[in-house]
């Protein structure tokens, strides 16, 4: 993604952030939105403050426009994350947003659990886990926190 691109895509997180803390509703023109924006892609917004979680509202498939997903999942992120009470004004002066946009889904058939580990250690992906019905998502920067592949299998 192009850096201007990814400038769009912030601004926007704000903006909706801002709209929702005004009680106001948030509307863009699309036809200012470059192209590139407007392909179905699936996408996370992570808001933190000092770098602890404040809210992590995202789909894993794509069901709408990037530039759409992104102002729905900022206003998520910081009015609906269940873990969280709603972002104030003050909270607002000190977030930082990031925006993970998500590639297509893969399964990983591996043979044994070190090929497992390896994979992920070399590569460092997102990974979704599904066990019993239950599903956890780790997205990449998970990786800054979670240095080896057998501790971010057992969080």
């Amino acid at each position: 993604m192009l850096t201007e691109e990814k400038k769009i895509l912030l601004k926007l997180a704000s903006e909706s952030i801002k709209a929702g803390l005004e009680k106001k509703k948030f509307l863009v023109n699309g036809s200012e939105i470059p192209v590139s924006l407007k392909n179905k892609q699936a996408c996370f917004v992570t808001l933190t403050i000092n770098s602890k979680l404040r809210g992590c509202i995202g789909h894993l498939e794509p069901i709408r426009e990037l530039y759409k997903d992104v102002i729905e999942n900022s206003y998520a992120a910081a009015f609906l994350d269940s873990r969280f009470s709603p972002l104030t004004v003050e909270e607002f002066q000190k977030i930082a947003i990031e925006i993970s946009v998500l590639g297509e889904n893969k399964i990983l058939d591996y043979p044994s659990l070190n090929f497992l580990v390896d994979y992920l250690e070399k590569e460092k992906p997102g990974v979704i886990l599904e066990l019993n019905g239950k599903t956890a998502t780790f997205l990449p920067q998970v990786w800054q926190e979670i240095k080896t592949a057998p501790q971010f299998l057992s969080v």
